[in-house]
Parts: structure tokens; sequence; C-alpha cells
């Protein structure tokens, strides 16, 4: 969900208790943020932290075990809204992460050097999945960080996991996030299949690329099901393995772009069928509905973007 700040009566100040879902006014108080104004930053940073805390405490919440008992959608709403003012009371205090993102984005935005105490420690007990959320809630393009996991398992929260990562790597190879994110999806069963290796290790890999004579790197041998004129049969492979996921789908992006084989689906990219049916086509799988599989999986991944992004 997007952050942004209500207004104040006057229209030129920015308020400090609100936690709002509107986009435009996030963005306006980017914009304001780097208009050489310390207190805009200081304000877009409150906003960013009470969003983390948002997502920390929703993440919480839904760890813990529910009886059943006085659950409706009108309490939900109320515990929603408990958690928003909950987050927003949490943030800005000294020391705390606002101080931070404050410096960070004075450093990346242009705007006035606010004169903080640097804190000693830093100290976030914080999920893997809240992290992703943050990072595409502050829309930074400076500095990626791959995202190394645990992955979560489950279409949605494998999409939103994944998200930041698909679509840095989809501006610069032209493949649309959603058709990465569906392709990844369905290769892992959304997360709960991922490839590993013989010492139990991630290798990473969101897409099933083996690991063939030309491949220098890592590697993780496993059995895995190969269709040999149209009958499923379980063979031994050696799969690319890599150190983060982010170095997963890049290593997609060059093999879609940059193999001869894959000529024609890099010509597809604007129809989900034609993309999948093209891959299968060059042969990137072996089962023969493969297309009808991925088709589905990236119009998936796609309303599960459409929801993260409403």
């Amino acid at each position: 969900m997007a952050l942004a700040l209500t207004p104040s009566s006057s229209g030129t100040s920015l308020g400090t208790n609100a936690l709002a879902a509107d986009a435009r006014s996030l963005n306006q108080l980017k914009y304001q943020a780097g208009q050489n104004s310390a207190e805009a930053t200081k304000e877009a940073a409150k906003q960013f932290e009470s969003l983390f805390m948002r997502e920390m405490i929703k993440s919480m919440r839904e760890a813990t075990m529910k009886s059943g008992l006085l659950e409706s959608s009108q309490a939900d709403l109320g515990t929603d809204l408990l958690d928003q003012q909950l987050s927003v009371s949490m943030s800005g205090l000294p020391g705390g992460l606002s101080e931070a993102i404050t410096r960070q984005l004075s450093q990346q935005m242009g705007g006035a050097s606010a004169t903080l105490a640097v804190p000693s420690t830093l100290s976030l007990a914080r999920s893997s999945q809240t992290t992703a959320n943050v990072r595409s809630a502050t829309a930074t393009n400076s500095n990626p960080v791959a995202s190394t996991g645990p992955a979560p398992k489950g279409r949605d929260e494998f999409v939103q996991f994944h998200e930041t990562a698909a679509e840095r790597v989809a501006q610069e190879s032209g493949i649309p996030a959603s058709f990465m994110l569906g392709q990844a999806g369905h290769e892992t069963g959304w997360g709960k299949s991922e490839i590993r290796g013989s010492d139990g290790s991630n290798s990473y890999n969101l897409f099933g690329i083996k690991a063939g004579k030309g491949w220098t790197g890592k590697v993780a041998e496993i059995v895995t099901t190969e269709y040999v004129d149209g009958v499923p049969r379980k063979v031994v492979d050696k799969f690319r393995a890599y150190d983060s996921y982010e170095e997963s789908f890049r290593d997609y992006a060059r093999l879609i772009n940059n193999s001869p084989r894959y000529e024609q689906a890099r010509t597809q990219t604007g129809s989900a069928e034609a993309y999948a049916s093209a891959l299968q086509k060059a042969g990137y799988a072996t089962d023969p509905a493969y297309a009808r599989k991925l088709s589905g999986a990236i119009q998936s991944a796609l309303r599960a973007q459409q929801r993260d992004q409403a």
C-alpha cells in the first residue's frame, strides 16, 4: 500500500500524525523533500518509518494464531486502524530508523542537509517480507540490494517479495516484470519448490536454468522430471546456482535476450500467451503443456501485482 501525508488545513504544511493511501501525495512529499527543505525531508523519513512499522506489526499479527472468536470484517478494520495509529506514534523517535532515512534522502534527493546525531546502533527486528515492502515503498533506484531470502511461499507473497528485483531487471532487459515473476512462480511452485544443493543451500535459481557446458559458476545437482516423448521421467541434472535472487533474474534476462533460440520470444513481449508459446517452441521446457501453464502463471502474477498496487 502506498504511503502519504494528509495536508494540514492551511494546505502548505505537512501533517505529522497522518498516514494515508494516496500515491500522488507520496510523490508530492518526495518532491518537497528534495526542495531544500530539511523539515520536509525529516517528515518524509518519518512517514517511511511509519510504513515500515505498520508492515512489521502486520507481519507479527499474521504470525499469531487466531482463535476465531470475535473475528469479523469490522474487527479487522478496527485492528488495521489501531495498527496505523500505533505505527505513526512509534515513528520519528530519536535514534530510530527515520534518522537514517533522513540522511539517505538528503544525500540522494538533493534536499537540505539535516543536522542529526548518528545513532550508535540501529537494531530493528525485521522479516525479509517487510524489508522487501520498504524497498518497494521508498522506490530508490541507487545501490540496489539483491534479495537473498528466504523468500516467502504463496503466490501473492512470492510476487510481492520479488517484484522490486523483477521491475529493476525489466527496465534493463525489456522483458515485462509480470512475465518473469510468473515464470519464476511456475518453476518454483510460487516459492515452494526452490532448487537446493545437496547440502541444502539455496541455489537462488528461480527459472530452472541448467548448468550447460558453457557455465563456469556454481551448480546445484538435483533429481528433476523431464518429459521424453511425452512421458515423465526422473533424471539427475545440474542447475546453475547464484548468490542472490536478483542475480537469477538477471541471468534469465541475459539468456532470453542473448540466445538465438529465443529470438521469437523476444518479439512477443506484448502477449503472455504468445511469449509462453514461443518459449515452448524454442525448447525452454520439455513439458508439452508448458505454454498453457506458463501463460496462466503470468496472468496470476499480473493480477497479484495489480492487487499490491491498488
